[in-house]
């Protein structure tokens, strides 16, 4: 209905627009108060855990001043532990073998690996002589992995490549069964048994390679127990040994008979390379470790052990692993109760897994 003064409807007044539909109305819900734990009884991931609740929100946002220095107090509790400092104040995380590989795998290596070792010449006399009496050759399949392996065998230990200081890092902890992390350089490398403070500067001739085989090794569940053995005698009071710089001799042998065709045979048997080293390298640290405990040695004649190593290693590689299947066989079985009358200790140098052929 228009006014007596135009045709043009008046705006209604505040109090004359509709209510909106009983259905449309919403009540206000109470606000419920967010309850929080006493921060002593969280611990330090639940205190972080606490910290982050609410997505979306700023950083801060909700937190007081007590909460704010609990987490600043514990960031900064975890860089002291973790002795790595940076930016991000927290140890890597552990690292698998098979992580580590397939960053390898991915990676672009130093080297191409097709021209780590170019072939030698050979007289036809000598060819003729190789094929009828010599080592075979590695199957066209295989040599992809055994040029990853000498690739990684040049890769230097980058301290701006995480996956190479994870690798590090876990070898510390497996070693020292410490949960915590270590510093990038410092003396504990020695008590694993480099030279120095920095574990780079040992790993010549073998370079990532020679930290891999040493990842592998205590890591896996058959050779974990023979690694930490291994580790204990040489921290011997007289008959000690620098265990790292050990193994890295070990894999520049290992390296060797890859090169010199020498584990052709078995890689083609099992096609497989890298885990022919592997093996490999777990048994010649079984047999120096038998070696070095049967002859009571010490660093002093380290040199010559490893010579009997290298020639055990080239000339009898199928021997070294029928040695290491014998010796984590046996010590997977479950351990009979000792009779009454006799008690026999054993160790890893226990003759029942002497080397075939050995005299």
């Amino acid at each position: 209905m228009s006014g007596a003064g135009g045709s043009e409807r008046p705006e209604p007044r505040p109090e004359e627009r509709p209510e909106p539909r009983p259905e449309q109305r919403s009540e206000p819900r109470p606000e419920q108060p967010r309850v929080v734990p006493p921060i002593p009884a969280l611990g330090q991931g639940g205190v972080l855990q606490e910290l982050m609740l609410g997505a979306g929100q700023p950083p801060d946002a909700g937190i007081s001043e007590e909460q704010r220095q609990a987490r600043e107090e514990w960031e900064a509790l975890e860089e002291i532990q973790s002795g790595l400092g940076g930016s991000s104040g927290a140890a890597p995380p552990p690292i698998s073998f098979s992580e580590a590989l397939q960053h390898f795998q991915s990676a672009e290596l130093p080297c191409p690996r097709g021209k780590l070792r170019a072939p030698r010449r050979r007289g036809i006399l000598a060819a003729l002589l190789r094929r009828l009496c010599g080592p075979p050759r590695l199957r066209p399949q295989l040599r992809g992995e055994r040029e990853l392996a000498l690739a990684m065998a040049q890769c230097a230990l980058d301290d701006s490549e995480r996956v190479h200081m994870r690798i590090l890092q876990t070898i510390y902890r497996q070693l020292t069964r410490s949960r915590l992390g270590c510093p990038r350089y410092g003396a504990h490398w020695e008590e694993l048994g480099f030279q120095g403070a920095d574990p780079g500067t040992d790993l010549r001739g073998t370079g990532m390679l020679g930290l891999m085989q040493i990842l592998f090794f205590v890591l896996d569940s058959r050779t974990l127990p023979l690694a930490r053995e291994i580790f204990q005698l040489s921290q011997h009071e007289t008959q000690n040994f620098p265990f790292c710089i050990m193994s890295v001799n070990i894999t520049r042998i290992v390296i060797q008979a890859l090169q010199e065709e020498r584990l052709s045979r078995e890689c083609n048997r099992r096609q497989q390379v890298i885990g022919v080293l592997n093996d490999l390298y777990a048994a010649a640290f079984l047999r120096l470790s038998r070696l070095w405990e049967q002859q009571h040695g010490t660093v002093a004649n380290a040199a010559f052990f490893l010579k009997e190593l290298e020639l055990s290693t080239k000339k009898k590689p199928r021997q070294l692993l029928k040695s290491l299947e014998a010796y984590l066989s046996r010590s997977l079985r479950p351990p009979s109760p000792p009779s009454s009358s006799q008690i026999q200790f054993t160790s890893i140098c226990d003759p029942g897994v002497e080397l075939e052929g050995d005299s």
